[in-house]
């Protein structure tokens, strides 16, 4: 086994998940993920914790949403209360092929995860914590030879984590103490309240309310989205591909579509649910290890220089205690990239030109 792999699993349970003796781990090994899984399995054994592992594949997805007549019955009751009960969950991803749902219809899925939603609500209780192992799919989905993305990976994950944290601790004061953002870039100008907003230290560890390795990230919970914005990412969405994504707001509410390729998926996406027609995140990627796209959101939206918004779902920790925020059964990210001539303001001052920070 390449001694990374090792790492990997020590950084996830050590610095990330924050397992201890005695914690009961939930780990979701993806289909490609198994080397993951052995050596993350070894480390909460050595750390005395207790484990169950549950197995996640596309292909099983896949035929279990096509054989179902759609009618689902609402949460299940077994799953939920395995995740009610566990102090953390790690999943472990690693498809063997990127489109492997994608001729599920989507209304079925649709469905699916609305039916879900409780499963999901526990499971987002706990410290959870996701990461990517590298395949080959991912190799080819990212255009890369394998080795070279296997590279790729490490070097986005296997970082000085401390040492981020406090660099991104820069941004978090400034997006904590503001009241509204404004987004200017290539058939983007968007503006959204974050007053009253908690803003998230993505340091990949639930130390700091971050739930993603890698990440290298400032995200917070935006309301009251007014202006249109182009997500000139592409990306892989639902197993389609989407480009050239145009959203237009009005008080808040996506009111206009458009896209290249793939609008039908977007538009599925925003016809989920009520929430899923506002934003619940502005993402802001501060990692540098992470040097170009790979059509994996967990990696792209991290990159430095670019901004996600998702559609949907609102994360607990931007929120005031006891106010609730975009709920929806839906969390989707779209990336746009800051280049040559954007510019991210907070209450009017600029605080990245050009895809740089003004501190860099």
């Amino acid at each position: 086994m390449d001694e990374r792999v090792r790492e990997h699993a020590r950084t996830l349970v050590d610095w990330s998940a924050r397992v201890e003796a005695g914690d009961d781990v939930v780990v979701s090994v993806e289909e490609g993920a198994h080397d993951l899984g052995v050596a993350v399995a070894e480390q909460l054994g050595e750390r005395g914790a207790n484990l169950v592992a549950t197995y996640s594949s596309d292909e099983l997805t896949r035929a279990y949403l096509r054989a179902h007549d759609g009618d689902f019955d609402g949460d299940p009751d077994y799953e939920r209360a395995l995740y009610e009960r566990a102090d953390s969950v790690l999943i472990l991803k690693g498809t063997n092929n990127t489109a492997g749902t994608a001729d599920v219809p989507d209304e079925r899925r649709a469905a699916h995860a609305s039916a879900r939603q409780g499963v999901r609500e526990a499971r987002l209780d706990t410290d959870w914590v996701s990461t990517q192992h590298p395949t080959r799919a991912m190799a080819q989905q990212a255009g890369m030879a394998y080795e070279q993305y296997r590279d790729f990976v490490y070097d986005a994950t296997l970082r000085d984590w401390e040492g981020l944290a406090e660099e991104q601790a820069r941004l978090k004061g400034l997006l904590g103490e503001g009241s509204e953002v404004r987004l200017v870039a290539d058939g983007t100008d968007l503006t959204m309240s974050i007053a009253g907003r908690t803003a998230v230290n993505s340091a990949a560890s639930v130390a700091y309310d971050s739930h993603n390795l890698p990440s290298g990230e400032v995200f917070t919970a935006p309301e009251d989205t007014e202006g249109v914005v182009t997500f000139d990412v592409p990306m892989t969405v639902r197993g389609r591909r989407v480009r050239d994504v145009e959203l237009t707001f009005e008080d808040g509410v996506v009111v206009d579509i458009a896209a290249t390729q793939g609008e039908d998926v977007i538009r599925s996406v925003v016809e989920t649910d009520a929430g899923s027609r506002r934003l619940g995140e502005l993402g802001i990627g501060m990692n540098r290890g992470i040097d170009r796209v790979t059509d994996n959101i967990l990696f792209d939206e991290k990159m430095g220089g670019t901004v996600h918004l998702a559609l949907g779902r609102a994360y607990d920790a931007c929120l005031p205690d006891g106010e609730s925020g975009n709920d929806s059964a839906v969390h989707e990210d779209l990336i746009t990239t800051m280049g040559e001539g954007s510019r991210l303001a907070v209450d009017g001052e600029t605080v990245q030109e050009d895809g740089v920070f003004v501190w860099e």
